[in-house]
């Protein structure tokens, strides 16, 4: 097997994010569905970054504005917002999904090894970030999707 085989089994299909506060970096594998942007339904009590809950397939799905949780930018959904309708990971069989807003819509790209490094500034990571990377030397964070869901459960579970 040549080099340029083995290189191209090691890439993986990502898609990029665009929020308020900059890229998010997601394996291609986790999104279920980009949607336009409609008003969710408010969640009583519910933290700044829950944006509240939108309809899907049958499913109330939390809306998370990823840059007001993370700290890092207000999140504002203007024209040509995006949902993303994520797969959560967390195994909760009554909150399989999660959605996040975007500004406009999320670009698929390959990642390969080479093009994909880390950020050796690792410190203060904003909450729901897992990493800072450079992907073909562009910054983006890794968001840590359980720990996502962990705070949304939290959020849920305070305004109930």
């Amino acid at each position: 097997m040549s080099q340029a085989q083995t290189s191209q089994q090691d890439d993986i299909r990502g898609v990029l994010i665009q929020t308020a506060g900059g890229r998010l970096l997601l394996p291609n594998a986790t999104i279920a569905e980009v949607l336009s942007y409609a008003q969710p339904d408010p969640v009583e009590g519910a933290p700044d970054w829950l944006l509240g809950r939108i309809r899907w397939r049958g499913w109330q799905l939390p809306l998370v504005a990823f840059a007001d949780m993370a700290g890092v930018a207000r999140e504002n959904a203007e024209l040509g917002a995006k949902m993303v309708v994520l797969k959560a990971m967390g195994g909760n069989p009554r909150a399989p999904y999660f959605a996040l807003l975007t500004q406009g819509f999320p670009r698929l790209v390959t990642v390969s090894p080479a093009a994909l490094g880390v950020d050796p500034d690792q410190d203060g990571l904003p909450a729901g970030a897992r990493a800072r990377v450079l992907l073909n030397d562009e910054p983006a964070l890794l968001p840590d999707l359980e720990g996502i869901e962990h705070l949304i459960n939290q959020a849920l579970a305070a305004a109930a």
